[in-house]
């Protein structure tokens, strides 16, 4: 397939399904989660609740909330979960084929790479100094821990406002890579492009409202260089 190239100085990532493969640990987490709330989930079934990636931890949670009909606040269910995640989730997690090459190249080729993640900050940045990532980003926007600035469109416009990239002649410059429909509405609504990875999360068929599409970090590089 044809890659047409694009133009861009600052390339914003989404981190799971993305840069990372954090699925085992974050199921993992949940499932630990509602264990403690009297809620069983086989490891055999942990595929199905795949929704979970993605959204903002809280979200997640309020879906997990309806379906279960759990009398609880999405506060207590975060606090479960991190205690899990923390010390074992957070690393049950491997870098995507190719992804590691590929931020080395986009920062030797002089782009200005950029973390966006609905994910808190600080556990970002623990996961990117884990696996030696963290030296090839200019930025790092996530959440706070408290659940503040984890809405996507958040998220972005908070990383493009520390590069000040506010007028519609500075955004062309940016693009958003990621592998849910909240990274692809989260750049629509920021006024900037969008590129949907298929081998994360989502499907096709989610990322269909993406700019571009690619299959691996070997079809980024290409867009860009």
């Amino acid at each position: 397939m044809k890659i047409n190239k694009i133009n861009k100085k600052y390339i914003l990532f989404d981190m799971d399904g993305t840069i990372t493969d954090s699925k085992p640990g974050i199921l993992k987490s949940m499932q630990y989660a509602l264990k403690s709330f009297g809620v069983e989930i086989n490891d055999e079934e942990l595929d199905s609740y795949s929704f979970f990636l993605g959204p903002p931890l809280r979200d997640s949670f309020k879906v997990i909330k309806e379906r279960f009909g759990l009398d609880i606040s999405e506060e207590e269910a975060v606090a479960k979960y991190r205690e899990y995640y923390i010390p074992k989730g957070m690393l049950d997690n491997t870098v995507y084929p190719g992804v590691a090459d590929l931020l080395k190249n986009l920062k030797d080729s002089g782009k200005i790479i950029i973390l966006a993640t609905s994910k808190a900050e600080k556990y970002a940045r623990e996961i990117l100094e884990h696996f030696d990532l963290l030296k090839y980003f200019d930025f790092t926007a996530g959440a706070e821990l408290d659940g503040r600035r984890s809405d996507k469109t958040e998220v972005i416009l908070y990383a493009l406002g520390h590069f000040d990239i506010i007028s519609g002649e500075e955004k062309i410059k940016a693009v958003m890579i990621g592998d849910r429909w909240h990274d692809i509405t989260g750049a629509k609504k920021s006024g900037i492009e969008s590129v949907g990875v298929l081998y994360g999360y989502g499907s096709r068929e989610e990322l269909a409202g993406a700019d571009h599409i690619v299959k691996n970090a070997e079809e980024i590089l290409k867009l860009f260089i």
